[in-house]
């Protein structure tokens, strides 16, 4: 890891000279081009020219070698809002100097304030519980480092990956889906990349998807080439719950699966995030007993100071089920945090699990798996498990 450390951070300093000309407006409905605000300093927002009347999920962007010049990757940036999005990159139009993880936050708090602000052309028009953080290179790291944002839906990782061991802790915060996009073998941050993806945490909904066009990716082509075309898939699927856009990611017959991208999945059904309709009896009240029996192993797959993730496997009996409900006791001072692969109801004490609604139905003897995050001590928790 230190050769390649030495190499990728050699390579991060070398962005920020300006791009091409982009493509007017992006192939998007929404024509897009990019402004400032005096209240957001030292950014560049891209939005469509007139705003739709759908509302815009977020994408906030971290530039290549950690640049502050937000019109760095506009051809791509461009792109991504005329899907209608509202992205906003670190730095100020063919800004100079460094950015910061801060500055992502800045664009997420900016965004979300704008949103509740009367007066502001954002009002209401802005999707704040949809929300991704992205970056290329050093931005690639910067995005890590927000990703444990409980606002953040989503974390798209392009051409970057953690520079030493000693960083694995933002690996194992992760709770949301991730997703990488490299730039193949001869990328200098690939080796990074395939460390990250192998610590990723199980149970962690994750992409992976190389195309052979190194460390540069396509950010400088009309419209921000194949990686802007990719990028707008993604976030059409994980921000507008697009399951056409997703079918490009999901399964050995995904779409990108036929192209000259080469795919590696975790996790992955068109059903994340997809609030899930818990196993009910006649009254319209959760299941507590009485249905098919199932099975529930509770593990604590790792462990920090302060912090632990835990899967939990559920098992059906002899009959099939067309839901789950998992009882879970945590010990005093444990709190989850957050959940995938199912839907939680407390987070302290004694808690309620049930499944998604593309994982509830199992056959005989079949098993699925969900995992959460949790603070203080997993060790000592308790589960059943009932059917429906």
């Amino acid at each position: 890891m230190a050769v390649v450390a030495v190499s990728v951070a050699a390579g991060l300093i070398a962005f920020g000279a300006a791009p091409a000309d982009a493509a007017v407006g992006g192939s998007g409905p929404y024509p897009a081009d990019y402004e400032t605000s005096a209240t957001l300093p030292n950014h560049t927002i891209y939005r469509p020219q007139t705003l739709p009347s759908e509302r815009l999920p977020i994408f906030v962007w971290g530039n290549g070698g950690c640049a502050a010049n937000g019109t760095g990757q506009v051809n791509f940036l461009r792109e991504i809002s005329s899907h209608g999005f509202l992205a906003i990159a670190s730095g100020a139009p063919n800004g100079s100097g460094s950015t910061t993880s801060q500055m992502l936050t800045q664009s997420i708090d900016w965004a979300v304030a704008e949103n509740s602000r009367q007066g502001s052309k954002y009002f209401g028009r802005l999707d704040t519980t949809k929300i991704a953080v992205a970056g290329w290179s050093c931005g690639g790291l910067e995005a890590y480092a927000v990703s444990a944002d409980t606002r953040v839906t989503t974390t798209a990782i392009f051409s970057s990956g953690l520079l030493n061991d000693g960083d694995d802790y933002q690996l194992r915060r992760l709770t949301k889906p991730i997703a990488y996009f490299i730039g193949g073998p001869s990328d200098i941050a690939y080796p990074n990349a395939i460390d990250d993806w192998g610590k990723l945490p199980a149970g962690l909904p994750a992409f992976m998807g190389n195309l052979n066009v190194g460390h540069g990716g396509t950010y400088d082509q009309t419209n921000g080439g194949e990686f802007g075309r990719v990028a707008v898939l993604y976030l059409k699927w994980r921000l507008k719950g697009d399951t056409t856009a997703g079918a490009n990611f999901v399964g050995a017959d995904c779409g990108l699966c036929h192209s000259q991208w080469q795919v590696q999945q975790k996790n992955l059904t068109l059903g994340d995030g997809t609030p899930g309709t818990p196993p009910v009896t006649p009254s319209g009240s959760p299941s507590s007993g009485g249905g098919p029996a199932c099975s529930a192993v509770y593990t604590v797959q790792d462990q920090w100071n302060g912090g632990f993730v835990a899967n939990v496997s559920v098992t059906a009996g002899s009959t099939a089920l067309n839901g789950w409900l998992v009882a879970l006791s945590l010990p005093a001072g444990t709190s989850m945090t957050s959940v995938w692969n199912a839907v939680s109801s407390g987070s302290s004490g004694n808690v309620t699990v049930t499944n998604q609604s593309y994982n509830g139905r199992l056959a005989a003897g079949q098993s699925v798996t969900f995992g959460f995050q949790g603070t203080g001590n997993g060790s000592g928790a308790a589960v059943s498990c009932t059917g429906s």
